[in-house]
């Protein structure tokens, strides 16, 4: 079974990938009935599924698609707890943008 492509992302990147499958890690800023933000190198508005089971304060690793409006339209999240290294994150999200010929299309 082919899985689509998930480049990992953080906030600025949201707009060169509409429509698309993305995976992004972030620490969840608040929570609002069906809806959440997530600061990943900048607010991520995210619209939620049923399945979401997530903390304020905590580190979650989320694989959505990009709507037309730039919020992440969740499909499955991974709570990462709270002790989560965010520069050495967004430090591989960068390489891989820098280097994408390895990691996506």
């Amino acid at each position: 079974m082919d899985h689509p492509q998930t480049p990992r992302i953080l906030a600025p990147h949201l707009s060169s990938f509409q429509h698309k499958h993305v995976r992004i890690l972030g620490k969840v800023l608040q929570l609002r009935g069906e809806t959440a933000v997530l600061d990943a190198g900048g607010n991520v508005d995210m619209v939620l599924n049923r399945d979401c089971h997530l903390a304020v304060g905590h580190a979650v690793e989320v694989i959505g698609k990009v709507d037309g409006n730039l919020q992440l339209r969740v499909q499955a999240a991974t709570d990462l707890g709270t002790s989560i290294d965010y520069a050495a994150a967004n430090a591989v999200v960068e390489a891989t943008h820098r280097h994408k010929e390895i990691f996506y299309d």
